[in-house]
């Protein structure tokens, strides 16, 4: 019996044990095949999907907070509706296990409690593991409901504005437009259609706040090709401050941020291109000897015989011979 605990207790204090999360599963049927083939890494990413949870103490904001953002993200989106008691800057071990289990490597965490009432962390992941996080405090919200003005349908692709110079000079400000274009961006399209450019979403940075608008795109008649545009508010309007954050290591963040080789663009030889997309090439030749050169023949330039010389012979001209 002495010799079975003290195995016990050796395979739990080895360090780098496999854990029953981490092991190898080889499918059984062909179900489970085609399930963890689309789990298996891609050179071509999938399309990043957001989970949305609530603590045990979401209060009536942070849950239609957490609706209207599911509004604006569907269908790329899950929206959890029972709370979950966790804490995230404290234990991320639940938020890694629904990220695993949905797919998902956005999340959006809103609690409510004395300290930090309506509270929402934004976080992403790499890797199953908790990348980047940032707590923000919803100090003035206005939902989708209050705003009855037409809305734009599921799944538009939104137009991404950022003002302040607070995003280009603050480090937490510069990884929060990082994050917030990670969750918004949508599907990366080939081509862009002026009828489909329907919502924008102005971030602003000012005096310690965040604000966060909605706009439809209007397009109206101007008397000419080109129309002219309004921007409608539609909801929902956020105005946020930012708390606590939680960021990777440069490293780490470097890693992420890393692309495969074969996604690289090769890069052609005596082939350059400038800020403008305009492409230049070089090509090489060998030193020309100008004297050989062919030129175009003008009668002027032809060289005149002297007076006294001795014309020609002509010679007669020969029938031609049918």
């Amino acid at each position: 019996r002495a010799e079975l605990v003290w195995c016990c207790t050796w395979l739990f204090q080895v360090p780098g044990r496999m854990s029953a999360l981490d092991r190898v599963v080889k499918p059984k049927t062909k179900r489970s095949k085609r399930f963890l083939e689309k789990r298996e890494p891609k050179l071509i990413e999938n399309i990043k999907n957001a989970m949305l949870l609530k603590g045990g103490n979401a209060n009536g904001t942070v849950t239609q907070a957490l609706k209207d953002i599911y509004a604006l993200k569907k269908p790329y989106a899950v929206l959890y509706k029972k709370k979950n008691i966790t804490r995230p800057f404290e234990d991320q071990t639940s938020l890694e296990f629904f990220s695993k289990k949905s797919e998902c490597s956005l999340f959006i965490f809103g609690s409510h409690n004395k300290k930090r009432p309506n509270n929402l962390v934004l976080g992403r992941m790499f890797d199953y593991h908790v990348l980047d996080m940032i707590e923000l405090g919803v100090e003035n919200f206005v939902s989708l409901n209050d705003i009855k003005n037409s809305k734009c349908p599921e799944g538009t692709k939104p137009m991404l504005i950022f003002a302040g110079n607070a995003f280009e000079s603050s480090e937490d400000y510069r990884r929060l437009k990082s994050l917030l274009i990670d969750f918004f961006r949508g599907p990366t399209v080939p081509c862009v259609r002026l009828a489909g450019l329907e919502h924008v979403l102005h971030f602003t940075a000012l005096d310690g706040k965040i604000f966060m608008r909605s706009y439809k795109v209007l397009l109206k008649k101007s008397g000419c090709r080109t129309p002219r545009i309004e921007l409608e508010e539609m909801g929902p309007s956020f105005d946020f401050t930012l708390r606590r954050t939680h960021l990777a290591s440069d490293d780490l963040y470097k890693l992420a941020l890393k692309q495969p080789k074969a996604l690289k663009p090769k890069k052609k030889k005596n082939i350059s291109q400038d800020t403008f997309g305009t492409t230049y090439g070089r090509i090489h030749m060998q030193k020309q000897d100008l004297g050989k050169l062919q030129t175009r023949k003008v009668k002027g330039l032809k060289k005149r015989k002297s007076a006294g010389a001795p014309e020609a012979e002509s010679s007669p001209k020969k029938p031609r011979q049918s």
